[in-house]
């Protein structure tokens, strides 16, 4: 089953598109949740590039590489990605003064569709909220 999340990002395309596909920035909102985080990401953006973000619990308890390929890559447009046998696409789509982000990702058994689409919703609305407030400052 696919997966499809969305944000509206006030902001340029050139800001999100950096935030979204730059290490640093990655580490400060790609969590689904203030107990988690991000320790460290890596990015080779370009097709057959690898790509890692180790997320982990804030206490310790646990933690998991978040890592694959990009298999298409469409500057300032689309990313294109396999996870493991999983598969996810990133569209860029710019209107007048925001920039909708829409994921669409493959689900996988473990958790029921409604957890993950909300996991996944609440990581792209970190992003949104981290680039609004960047871009302020």
């Amino acid at each position: 089953m696919r997966i499809t999340v969305t944000a509206n990002v006030a902001a340029t395309i050139d800001q999100v598109w950096r935030a979204y596909t730059t290490p640093a920035d990655i580490v400060k909102w790609n969590a689904a949740s203030d107990d988690w985080h991000t320790t460290r990401a890596t990015v080779d953006l370009g097709d057959g590039g690898a790509f890692s973000s180790r997320m982990e619990a804030k206490d310790g308890s646990m933690g998991f590489d978040f890592a694959g390929t990009y298999t298409k890559i469409v500057d300032h447009e689309r990313i294109e990605y396999a996870f493991g046998d999983r598969k996810a696409e990133v569209e860029f789509l710019p209107g007048p003064k925001r920039v909708l982000v829409r994921v669409v990702f493959d689900s996988e058994p473990t958790h029921s569709v409604e957890q993950q689409q909300g996991g996944w919703q609440a990581i792209l609305d970190n992003f949104a909220r981290y680039v609004e407030l960047k871009e302020k400052a």
